[in-house]
């Protein structure tokens, strides 16, 4: 398989992810034209954790459009996409013309009708409707989604959502590598994010085929990783404290994905409250302090939920916490893939 990007936080955490991984191996990296023909072990390390063992190989020339067909013809099935969006637009058709399967962390092809927007636990059978025989192009989710949607979508089998509030902070790496050193140098950020809550917002309705009312609110914050949620749901089945920890554990339970080299132990693990640091690799079990994410791919799949508070009969309060990189970005990429070869699509 092949990395589409060489130098940014996101395209790293793919090498990073696949260099270890049981079902993939990774043979090549497509780049810009500012890392192209150069050695992938001269290309600057960006991640925190030691560089993995990673492919000796020259950094290919990701704008030409013979790439992709000369790694067809070596056999290359898949490849992963960290592409900002606009040169995703244009460049993720030509690695799907060329038959390598593409799933994607940019958002340009979410909700495009034919293309999969899938979140593994809440709505697999999506990758089922693409319009070829073999699945060609799939997209994983904004990485914001994720701490959001999967409690609500444990409540919601339950208890029916009707509307809910969210208020989020954001780490800065969501922001990807140069975002996030420019801030840390400076010691401050704007909070704004534009198009954040909108985009969230949509893939919300899309993933989950809910159309109710919403009000969401993004910002930035001085953390490197993590992404908080605050939410504020309301139900059309009354709820207490106890049904809604029940539910949320039982569907935990019941979408666990075990077959998967990635996925969490339990895609839910309740806590009393939120520690930004302690919780941040959650892996449905256990919160490993500093894990390295070449070897253990589970850590940081999981989203923490806490501060559990039910206010009224039809009202559940809550905040949830999940890695944006490991879990959202490269994580639930490789995680789709995962999904889609063992179901036999790719």
């Amino acid at each position: 398989m092949v990395v589409l990007g060489a130098g940014g936080l996101v395209a790293q955490r793919l090498q990073q992810r696949l260099s270890n991984h049981p079902w993939f191996e990774l043979v090549a990296i497509a780049g810009s034209s500012r890392f192209r023909n150069q050695p992938l072990d001269e290309v600057p390390w960006v991640l925190e954790e030691r560089r993995p063992s990673l492919p000796s190989t020259l950094v290919m020339d990701l704008n030409d459009p013979s790439t992709p067909i000369e790694l067809a013809k070596k056999g290359v099935e898949l490849a992963f996409s960290a592409l900002p969006s606009e040169h995703a637009s244009t460049l993720e058709p030509q690695w799907s013309a060329a038959g390598i399967a593409v799933f994607s962390n940019a958002s340009a092809y979410r909700r495009v009708k034919g293309i999969p927007l899938v979140i593994p636990e809440i709505n697999p059978d999506e990758l089922n409707n693409h319009r070829s025989q073999h699945l060609v192009h799939a997209c994983a989710t904004n990485c914001t989604l994720l701490p959001l949607i999967i409690p609500l979508a444990a409540l919601h089998g339950t208890f029916e959502l009707e509307s809910y509030t969210m208020e989020s902070e954001q780490g800065l790496s969501g922001g990807g590598h140069p975002y996030m050193t420019e801030a840390l140098r400076n010691g401050k950020v704007d909070s704004e994010i534009p198009g954040e809550a909108e985009k969230t917002d949509a893939e919300f309705r899309e993933v989950l085929s809910w159309n109710g009312a919403s009000n969401l609110t993004c910002q930035r914050v001085m953390r490197n990783d993590g992404h908080l949620v605050r939410v504020r749901a309301e139900f059309k089945q009354p709820v207490d404290l106890a049904s809604v920890s029940t539910a949320l554990e039982a569907w935990s339970q019941n979408h666990r994905l075990p077959s998967l080299p990635s996925a969490p132990h339990q895609p839910l693990v309740l806590v009393k409250t939120i520690d930004t640091e302690h919780h941040l690799y959650a892996d449905g079990v256990s919160f490993a302090e500093h894990p390295d994410p070449a070897t253990n791919l589970k850590a940081g799949m999981a989203i923490a939920v806490g501060s559990i508070v039910c206010n009224g009969d039809h009202h559940v309060e809550f905040e949830a916490y999940s890695h944006n990189t490991l879990r959202g970005a490269a994580g639930g990429v490789v995680l789709l893939a995962e999904l889609a070869c063992d179901r036999g699509l790719v």
